[in-house]
């Protein structure tokens, strides 16, 4: 299995103006920088320290990168900036953005990310800190709207068969097809949805609370769907958690694990995006795990 992480580059990669503006946002120059792996971004994801001391992890991206990623840097800075207070997620300390090279500093928490295979405790500590994004925030995107497209990957792999495909995919398209449009209308929610969640995007802290980070895809929606994203995840490193933990009527969960799963397994056949070698492999062996998944939920 393919780890979630990208090719990334260092706090010395970055463009001097880029640095000094960083440098500017925390006060001093920067004298120590950590590479943190994880995570799909071919940009920086370090830990930092200045000379006065004051830490700060710093995440930037150019588009000669990935022409993509600024925007989701641009996202994920008009997300957390509407997340209300008192939410487990580390304080955005401040934003560089030239149009070109985007820069986010954010507060630097001790934590490391759960271990994998995933295991009971930090399974239990992810679920408590999901139950705390039930509530409502205005001006996010819409999981519904968001996802309009996502869910037609069956339709889209029927229309466009692979040259080999699966024989129980394709003796169950229709079904395929039938079970992702009944899981996009459980999209619709008002509840606060990170949207990504997965064992590189969680900090498990010293006291064994978790924190979210990475939220370029913060929305509103169900908000039992955070829970699904975490079942998957543990899954795909082996582990397993009883679906009840996923407090959604069972038809829209089989539904939703249905559109995810021809989701990932339409987004696999594309080609690499710029710096991110090993996404659609990754994208692959999610398919393959929520595909068993489903199987399970089916009965057959």
């Amino acid at each position: 299995m393919v780890l979630a992480s990208g090719v990334r580059i260092g706090w010395s990669d970055l463009p001097d103006k880029v640095r000094a503006a960083v440098e500017d946002l925390l006060g001093g120059p920067v004298v120590a920088a950590r590479s943190q792996a994880g995570g799909f971004s071919p940009g920086t994801a370090d830990r930092v320290v200045t000379a006065a001391g004051r830490r700060a992890f710093v995440k930037a991206v150019g588009t000669s990168l990935n022409p993509e990623s600024p925007g989701l840097h641009r996202t994920e800075a008009a997300v957390v900036a509407k997340l209300p207070a008192g939410l487990p997620t580390p304080a955005l300390l401040g934003v560089y953005d030239d149009g070109d090279w985007i820069a986010l500093a954010f507060e630097d928490v001790e934590g490391r990310h759960p271990h994998t295979p995933w295991q009971h405790p930090e399974i239990e500590a992810a679920l408590a800190a999901l139950a705390a994004l039930d509530v409502q925030v205005q001006g996010l995107p819409r999981l519904y709207d968001e996802t309009a497209e996502d869910f037609t990957g069956w339709r889209n792999l029927a229309a466009d068969p692979p040259a080999a495909p699966d024989p129980w995919v394709a003796g169950h398209l229709d079904l395929l097809v039938e079970l992702s449009a009944h899981g996009h209308a459980a999209m619709a929610g008002d509840a606060l949805v990170h949207g990504d969640i997965r064992a590189d995007n969680l900090l498990v802290r010293p006291d064994g609370s978790v924190l979210l980070v990475d939220w370029p895809f913060g929305c509103a929606g169900p908000a039992w769907f955070d829970a699904l994203s975490l079942v998957l995840n543990v899954r795909l490193y082996g582990g397993h958690v009883p679906d009840s933990v996923i407090h959604a009527p069972g038809d829209d969960l089989t539904g939703c694990v249905a559109g995810l799963a021809g989701m990932f397994a339409d987004r696999a056949r594309r080609p690499d995006p710029p710096g991110l070698p090993t996404l659609r492999k990754f994208q692959q062996d999610q398919a393959d795990v929520m595909l068993v998944w489903l199987r399970e939920r089916l009965g057959f």
